[in-house]
């Protein structure tokens, strides 16, 4: 190799290589570095690793490393570090695996042709055996994204296909992945490998930041083995492997959470399966998946439209219509008036018309309540139609009709009789005209909060998505939001019920209410508490510290299974409206005084990203 920089104290350095001015040499240079380097067993190689790794991430479409053979070199660097333990031991040798891994992924993100230029150069086999677990959980996440990147690519798909384990390999790795990084780092921290707490911080955090930045890369580790599996659930020769029983039971489950929730995760593995009529099958005959389905459904989860989405087209499928029409009904009509979710225009058409197909296919195996509520729902849109017709003067006077049975409600709802307040909220809906949207919202979110007061957590659910589907913009009406977050909370579901918390605090800190502004968009304490405690039972890692117990160092900050007392504070946590001019919904009436006016006044915070806004939570919580 040419002569190195007099002031550098290793022959044939990389980086002095990289400052030669004359293109062609450094070119020859660096083709003659990449051939080399795998066979060479000096100190240091770690540093134009690590430096190639930052050109890739920096720079991944760039071409001149890929056409001087740096795939080659990568693929040769991994198998050395899997067959030459004793190189991989020396030094800071047990970094280069990784880096190679990580250099693959980055290369082959973007463009297809650099991706057949991989496997051309043999990077599929190292890669998995990485993905087997032949080194660490370290080298498996990095695997497993640079052969995601790989299936992505039509024409290099099959390559990564015809390696049959691999598709075993990831299924296996999405479900155990939370489990192996819990066991195998999180929880010791006195054994955690140092090379791996480098990784994870770039060597500038301590135990703390080791453990966000671990559960950040576990959620990575399983949604990124999902990625992969997605691939091959487009190809229907490979949906018989995938559609196990025990794997779609745990695909609701599998979510990028609060660290990871750009990805889709396993609603979106679902959502694949389900759109060829080979997964619907298997799908169909998991009850607990419908059911998810149609939790996810009524949520704000960001993916809340691929689970309408799985449960229209087994609708749509005769083979599975009657399996699921029991349970996917409620949900369905529940979001019967949305109007869009995303690029999904006009969602609510589409949903009563493929009920109303599904019913005419049916009629002769549903159950007689099932005819009632569709029917119900059908004539609803009748009556909007009829109701465009109605001269102004018509529609008022049901609108006060309805206000006058409205205050009746809250009347009884101050005295205590909340079972006649639900029914007062009930004929005042059957009064209101279907275009009073507003009025309509607040008599939904009463309702449901009778129905909470009751201990009715599914028909809480059911009027709060009512109202947050009548809602503009969709999903936003924060009383709405905080109601059935306490239901989802009463019936056990953590995600929900903190999605739906987290987003209840975004509003209230950007609410146009007196009420809320006079707060100076400072969290409540109750909403505090209560994010915390849903925090905790959604946590990535609560089933495997259930498992192995909880973490094992004395003063370790974020062992955030260790369990408190009762958190519950869905009786004492509405607002209560009632009786106050000019505001239109009721809350807890005999809410003490003090939670009322709580004021939130701590000054250490953090912030977590939900669909766009900030949510702060008090140090202790993160």
């Amino acid at each position: 190799m040419d002569k190195a920089s007099s002031d550098c104290p290793y022959p044939g350095c990389f980086f002095c290589v990289m400052k030669e001015a004359n293109p062609n040499k450094r070119r020859s240079s660096v083709l003659k570095f990449f051939r080399e380097l795998p066979s060479q067993d000096d100190d240091g190689q770690v540093l134009p690793i690590s430096g190639l790794w930052n050109t890739a991430m920096a720079h991944p479409n760039d071409p001149e490393f890929i056409e001087l053979g740096i795939f080659e070199c990568m693929s040769a660097l991994i198998w050395k570090g899997l067959k030459n333990r004793r190189w991989l031991s020396h030094d800071q040798n047990i970094y280069i695996p990784y880096y190679a891994a990580h250099i693959i992924g980055s290369y082959t993100m973007n463009v297809e042709e650099f991706a057949e230029m991989a496997v051309h150069a043999g990077v599929i086999p190292p890669l998995v055996e990485l993905l087997r677990g032949r080194l660490t959980w370290v080298e498996q996440r990095v695997a497993v994204r640079a052969l995601g990147h790989l299936a992505t690519y039509a024409t290099t798909f099959p390559s990564v296909a015809s390696h049959g384990e691999i598709l075993e390999l990831s299924i296996q790795l999405a479900m155990s992945s939370l489990e192996i990084v819990y066991s195998h780092f999180y929880q010791y921290v006195d054994r955690r490998l140092s090379y791996h707490c480098d990784l994870l911080t770039r060597g500038m955090g301590g135990v703390e930041m080791e453990s966000r930045k671990a559960e950040e890369w576990a959620s990575q580790l399983q949604c990124w083995s999902l990625q992969l599996i997605n691939c091959f659930a487009f190809k229907p020769e490979f949906l018989s492997t995938i559609c196990k029983p025990e794997f779609l039971g745990k695909l609701p489950g599998m979510w990028g959470g609060l660290v990871n929730e750009s990805s889709p995760a396993g609603i979106g593995l679902l959502r694949t399966i389900c759109h060829h009529k080979l997964g619907r099958g298997p799908v169909s005959n998991c009850p607990g998946v419908i059911d998810s389905l149609c939790n996810i459904a009524r949520s704000s989860d960001d993916w809340q439209y691929m689970a309408i989405d799985c449960l229209l087209w087994l609708l749509q499928d005769p083979s599975t219509c009657h399996k699921v029409i029991q349970s996917a009904l409620p949900a369905l009509i529940d979001l019967a008036e949305v109007t869009a979710l995303g690029d999904h225009k006009k969602l609510g058409d589409t949903i009563i018309n493929v009920l109303q197909e599904c019913i005419q296919s049916l009629r002769s195996s549903i159950t007689s309540h099932t005819k009632e509520q569709v029917e119900e729902l059908l004539n609803s849109r009748e009556k909007l139609k009829w109701e465009k017709n109605m001269p102004k003067e018509d529609l008022h006077i049901k609108q006060a009709a309805a206000l006058v049975v409205k205050l009746e409600g809250n009347s009884s709802f101050s005295s205590g009789d909340i079972s006649g307040a639900a029914s007062k909220y009930s004929e005042a809906l059957a009064l209101c005209p279907m275009r009073s949207k507003k009025e309509r919202i607040v008599l939904y979110s009463n309702r449901a909060q009778c129905h909470l007061l009751l201990q009715q957590p599914l028909s809480a659910i059911s009027d709060a998505t009512r109202a947050l589907c009548l809602h503009n913009p969709v999903n936003r009406h924060a009383k709405s939001l905080w109601r059935r977050a306490q239901a989802y909370d009463m019936l056990g579901f953590a995600k929900e019920s903190l999605l739906d918390a987290i987003l209840y605090i975004n509003e209230c800190s950007i609410s146009g209410d007196a009420d809320v502004a006079s707060r100076q968009n400072k969290v409540p304490e109750y909403a505090e508490r209560f994010v915390k405690k849903q925090m905790r039972l959604a946590w990535l890692f609560r089933d495997a510290a259930g498992k192995h117990g909880g973490v094992q160092c004395e003063g370790v900050a974020g062992d955030v299974f260790s369990r408190e007392s009762d958190d519950s504070e869905w009786e004492t946590a509405s607002e209560s409206d009632v009786g106050d001019e000019g505001k239109e919904e009721l809350g807890d009436a005999w809410k003490n005084d003090a939670v009322r006016k709580e004021r939130h006044n701590k000054s250490s915070k953090k912030e977590m990203k939900k669909q766009g806004y900030k949510v702060q939570v008090s140090e202790d919580e993160a």
